[in-house]
């Protein structure tokens, strides 16, 4: 019996979310993937949207459920203006998953995207999915792994301003996350000796200092300690400008980044419609597509659903691999 249960959230109700899910759902059926699904979103909003894609039978189909909370007026919505109550029925969804995630009714979960802007003007202190989620959970130590068909990136600090990404950097900090990314490319991934590479913080990598004493304080000294666990090959720390087009020739299992946008840019620019986003330290699997909500393109039909295609066929591969250990 397939233990595997994975709960889909639907995101904010205006934006790309409920489309993409119904069009990788309808995939996953045309492909003969089976995988138990729970939708836990909007009714109306999904009724919606099957109307216009003619897809009748959708709801009924096998191995698929939805928890309808309806929490979305049917009056007056339209899809790409998301609202402040949009926002709030968002977080409900997640907050839905989370009841089920502890109550053992779903074992795997993926998120689709919402906009943190309406969550916090629906009067919610909201900073993303990965923060809430390990608030939740009670866990402290938690990253962000983008993976697509090319690469898998970890940044090491993620929503914070430039300026406060350099008093991050310690030696402590960057142990535990890096062991923390070795310990789930071994466990979810099956790379049992990952092949780990670290950007430099500052360009050229500091320059000898010239250009910033982080490396040389910090980032070497810490990679050299690490070179002497035999489970781990941690090399760099490397310019990031000339990084990644090693990665192509299959040198590294992942690249770790001092900063969001130093390994967001590349790992989206090279495959953005398979981008996938995994948060490393949950007691469950947790992922998301790796686009926004895309409210300019919502509801015309636009959107592509290859990123939460993906996202939900690795859930389930990640979770595959973590039931049979």
């Amino acid at each position: 019996m397939n233990k595997i249960k994975i709960g889909i959230t639907m995101g904010d109700p205006a934006g790309v979310g409920p489309e993409v899910i119904i069009k990788a759902v309808e995939k996953l059926s045309v492909a003969k993937f089976s995988v138990n699904l729970l939708i836990i979103g909007d009714g109306g909003v999904l009724e919606n949207y099957l109307h216009k894609f003619r897809l009748k039978g959708f709801l009924k189909r096998k191995n698929l459920e939805l928890v309808d909370l309806k929490n979305v007026a049917k009056k007056n919505f339209k899809p790409g203006f998301s609202r402040p109550e949009y926002g709030r029925a968002a977080l409900e969804y997640i907050n839905q998953a989370i009841t089920l995630l502890k109550g053992g009714v779903i074992s795997t979960l993926v998120t689709a995207p919402v906009s943190k802007e309406m969550i916090n003007r629906g009067g919610i202190k909201f900073f993303g999915h990965t923060e809430y989620l390990s608030s939740s959970f009670q866990v402290a130590d938690t990253l962000m792994m983008l993976v697509n068909r090319y690469m898998r990136v970890v940044p090491l600090t993620r929503h914070i301003a430039l300026k406060e990404v350099s008093p991050q950097i310690n030696y402590s900090f960057l142990y535990k996350n890096i062991k923390l990314t070795a310990e789930y490319l071994r466990k979810f991934f099956s790379i049992f000796s990952p092949k780990i590479a670290i950007c430099a913080l500052n360009p050229h990598g500091g320059e000898g200092g010239s250009l910033g004493n982080e490396e040389k304080e910090v980032i070497i000294p810490l990679i050299e300690d690490l070179g002497k666990e035999s489970t781990l090959r941690v090399s760099g720390p490397y310019s990031a400008d000339g990084l990644f087009s090693h990665y192509k020739k299959n040198e590294y299992d992942c690249i770790i980044g001092m900063y969001h946008d130093q390994v967001m840019i590349p790992v989206k620019m090279i495959d953005p419609e398979h981008t996938v986003n995994i948060t490393l330290g949950l007691p469950f699997i947790r992922t998301s597509p790796g686009h926004g909500t895309a409210f300019d393109i919502a509801g015309k039909g636009k959107a592509s659903f290859s990123s939460m295609f993906s996202a939900i066929k690795l859930a389930y591969k990640l979770t595959q691999n973590a039931f049979s250990l």
